[in-house]
């Protein structure tokens, strides 16, 4: 017999998330299609598909950071005559 599917609001509690959360990873494809149902605007979803989904994901590359500019070096464009 195939696992049964849960409600939104169970796969939340699962993961200790709120329901908005498990609706933005929906929408962002962290679960992907295979792993729920969607009938009109009921979702129901295989636990098991969504934990191994979540745990296969793709970690997301570092951003690279760009050097931060010293405040004190900042050259002003102001001329005295002209701004005042």
């Amino acid at each position: 017999m195939s696992e049964p599917f849960v409600p939104i609001e169970e796969l939340a509690k699962h993961f200790s998330v709120s329901v908005s959360t498990i609706r933005a990873w929906v929408r962002q494809g962290h679960i992907p299609k295979h792993a729920y149902l969607k009938i009109g605007n009921t979702y129901r979803f295989s636990v098991s598909k969504v934990v191994a989904a979540l745990s296969t994901a793709p970690k997301e590359e570092p951003v690279e950071l760009v050097d931060a500019v010293d405040p004190n070096q900042l050259e002003l464009d102001f001329d005295a005559e002209e701004d005042i």
